[in-house]
């Protein structure tokens, strides 16, 4: 294994030291250390970060391999300086048996540029009528601790409170897509003023927010912890606050698009512009933020949602919904968190790295950048601001709603256990 002298990196924003990797691990943290024969990375200048963990990333594979795969997801994830990522139970055939998360499992083994966590279903074909093999994926060699049926919300409040009965076995949680599907027919944007205008049927906060307020009382009564999903509004951090208040075992996620985007976007009618659930109002982003500054949102999740040409460029009604969001994650959160001085660089590490890996129970991500602790880092440049060009990602799709925007921050290199998956700002494999 390559040894690896870091030369000048900031941790954290803090002072520049030099970080000698080892074995897979931080070997020592200091000044002017020398290493014979290591390969030097010259990181003056650059922040030294955990390696990133996404909660929420759909890599399509098994049965969607014309949208993603999962080594072309996990190549755009270790470019945006992730090492670990939970990939969504949604694929053809569904993560809902052993089987299938191993399989995806085994395939993140063997692309070996992030660590690949599979995601059980927690109803058997995402179909929200019976509990798929929950005891057998935590069993397997997958080692499945979040089960989510995401796409679909688990609306029966009987198979949820059950789900979260069973899960509580083995110190796993659901993540739950929160959305009361009577509310949200034939939805198609954030439902106010603006959709009212645009001729586009109304997709309620209180959709989200019924669900999220039914969860956390199911949670509480059952003793069990419950993450949700790509929270959106600004009802939902205030129940979430409630909830945490209360000592409900709790966590949630925002979206990067969720912190930058709001439902302006719809009036240009362009579907990579339609997700689920869809962009909201300025009062409702500035609620997340403030969410996630003051730790009510524990996590950014990326909902990582590349689609094929022909299911995005089509009209708005037809248009599946979802965007990519692995590679600009962290430069959306410095954006919308670092510069306006909401989070310094230890909270991004916090909400990026620390609490996700808290959350799916990952025992060697999330780590502090110290001696003797697994090497998962990120080295980035968080003075270079570059324009999002979507044929220039890794990812197999294009349906970035970043593309022409100027974003802040580069991922210089990434680390997975000591080996560069990502150096000199390109993958090495």
């Amino acid at each position: 294994m390559t040894t690896h002298l870091i030369k000048g990196a900031r941790p954290l924003g803090g002072d520049a030291v030099d970080i000698l990797v080892e074995d897979g691990r931080i070997a020592a943290i200091g000044d002017s250390l020398a290493a014979t024969g290591a390969e030097v990375v010259e990181a003056g200048g650059l922040i030294a970060l955990p390696g990133l963990v996404d909660l929420h990333t759909h890599l399509r594979e098994p049965g969607r391999e014309d949208a993603e795969t999962v080594e072309t997801g996990s190549r755009a994830a270790a470019l945006g300086g992730f090492t670990a990522v939970h990939a969504m139970a949604n694929t053809d055939p569904v993560a809902d048996t052993a089987g299938v998360v191993e399989q995806v499992w085994r395939l993140g083994q063997e692309a070996g540029l992030v660590d690949v966590v599979p995601v059980g279903a927690v109803t058997v074909g995402l179909k929200g009528e019976r509990l798929a093999e929950l005891g057998a994926m935590a069993d397997s060699a997958a080692r499945v601790r979040v089960f989510s049926d995401d796409g679909h919300c688990v609306s029966d409040p009987a198979l949820m409170r059950r789900a979260l009965e069973y899960v509580k076995a083995f110190d796993g949680v659901v993540a739950q897509h929160a959305e009361e599907p009577r509310l949200t027919v034939g939805a198609q944007m954030h439902e106010g003023d603006r959709s009212a205008r645009l001729g586009l049927t109304g997709w309620p906060a209180a959709a989200e927010e019924a669900i999220i307020a039914r969860d956390v009382l199911l949670a509480e009564h059952v003793g069990a912890r419950l993450h949700l999903c790509h929270v959106s509004t600004a009802g939902s951090v205030e129940i979430l606050r409630w909830a945490k208040s209360r000592g409900v075992q709790v966590t949630a996620e925002v979206t990067p698009h969720h912190l930058l985007l709001t439902d302006a976007c719809a009036e240009s009618y362009d579907p990579v512009f339609k997700v689920n659930p869809p962009l909201r109002t300025e009062a409702d982003i500035e609620a997340l933020r403030a969410g996630l500054a003051d730790g009510t949102i524990d996590a950014v999740g990326t909902d990582h949602a590349p689609h094929a040409v022909e299911d995005k460029e089509s009209e708005w009604a037809q248009a599946r919904p979802g965007m990519l969001g692995l590679e600009q994650a962290l430069s959306v959160v410095i954006e919308t968190m670092v510069e306006p001085g909401r989070l310094d660089w230890a909270g991004v590490a916090d909400r990026m790295s620390v609490r996700p890996a808290q959350i799916g129970r990952l025992a060697e991500h999330g780590r502090p950048i110290a001696p003797g602790e697994p090497a998962n880092l990120v080295l980035l440049d968080p003075g270079t601001r570059a324009t999002v060009d979507p044929a220039a990602l890794a990812s197999r799709s294009r349906n970035s709603p970043y593309a022409g925007r100027e974003l802040p921050g580069r991922v210089v290199a990434t680390f997975l256990r000591g080996i560069a998956t990502v150096l000199d700002g390109k993958a090495t494999r």
